[in-house]
C-alpha cells in the first residue's frame, strides 16, 4: 500500500493517484467516523463539529480563503456561552493555574510509583522533592487568599511545575518559543472550565509577536528571573 507510513497533516488523508503515487487530499468531513457527544469540539466560528476530523477536514476544504485561515479548534466540547473574562479574574488566574500544574505533577508522580513511566528519571527527582515536602498544600478547592499565601510562603514548589508545562508544550518545534498551535491543546481542554485562559495567553505575549518565550511565560506566572 503506497499510503502505508505516508504522513498527511491534520485535515488531510492519503490518496493514491492513477500513477500509483501517494499524495494528500482534504478529508471529506461527511466521511469522518461518527463520534460520541463528549468528542464534539467547538470551532472558532462558534460552530459545533462532531469531532476534530470534521473540523480539520472543513478547514482543509476552505484552504486559501479568509474563513479557512481563521478557523481553528477553539475548545473541547459543544459550543456554549463563554462569559468574558474580567480584569479581576485574569489577575487571579495564575494562582489557580500554578496550583493545578503542581497537582498534575503530584498525580503523575503517584502513578509512577506503580512503574507507569510518565515522568523521566530527572523529572521524578524534582517532583519527589515537592511531593515529600510536608508543607505542600494538598489538592482541594482553595480560596484565592490561601493560594496567594501559599505561593508567597512556598514559592520554590511552584517554579518547576511552571517550567515543566512550558517544556511540555514546546514540542513542534522545540525552540523555547510557544506558538498558537503548541498552546492550542492546553487551551482547548481548559476553556470550558477556565474561561480566562485565552485572555491570559494573549496578555502573556508582552511584545505582541505572537510568540511566548520562557521569560514571558514565567513572568505571567509570577516566577522571578
Amino acid at each position: 500500500d503506497p499510503c502505508w507510513n505516508f504522513h498527511c497533516k491534520r485535515g488531510k488523508v492519503c490518496h493514491v493517484d492513477k500513477q500509483g503515487k501517494p499524495h494528500c487530499i482534504c478529508q471529506d468531513p461527511a466521511a469522518c467516523p461518527s463520534t460520541k457527544d463528549y468528542e464534539h469540539v467547538c470551532g472558532t466560528d462558534n460552530k459545533t463539529y462532531d469531532g476534530t476530523c470534521q473540523l480539520f477536514g472543513t478547514k482543509c476544504q476552505l484552504e486559501g480563503t479568509k474563513m479557512g485561515r481563521q478557523l481553528h479548534l477553539d475548545y473541547m466540547g459543544s459550543c456554549k456561552y463563554i462569559p468574558p473574562c474580567t480584569d479581576y479574574e485574569v489577575d487571579q488566574f495564575p494562582l489557580r493555574m500554578r496550583d493545578w500544574l503542581k497537582n498534575i505533577l503530584m498525580q503523575y508522580y503517584e502513578r509512577d510509583l506503580n512503574n507507569s513511566g510518565i515522568l523521566t528519571e530527572k523529572q521524578r527527582i524534582k517532583v519527589k522533592k515537592i511531593y515529600q515536602n510536608e508543607k505542600r498544600l494538598v489538592a482541594g478547592d482553595h480560596t484565592v487568599e490561601l493560594l496567594l499565601h501559599d505561593f508567597e510562603k512556598n514559592y520554590h514548589m511552584y517554579v518547576y511545575p511552571v517550567h515543566w508545562q512550558f517544556h511540555q508544550l514546546d514540542q513542534h518545534p522545540v525552540d523555547r518559543l510557544l506558538i498558537h498551535s503548541e498552546l492550542a491543546p492546553l487551551r482547548a481542554s481548559l476553556v470550558p472550565m477556565e474561561h480566562c485562559i485565552t485572555r491570559f495567553f494573549q496578555e502573556c505575549d508582552g511584545d505582541h509577536d505572537k510568540l511566548i518565550d520562557l521569560k514571558e511565560w514565567c513572568h505571567c506566572f509570577g516566577i522571578k528571573e
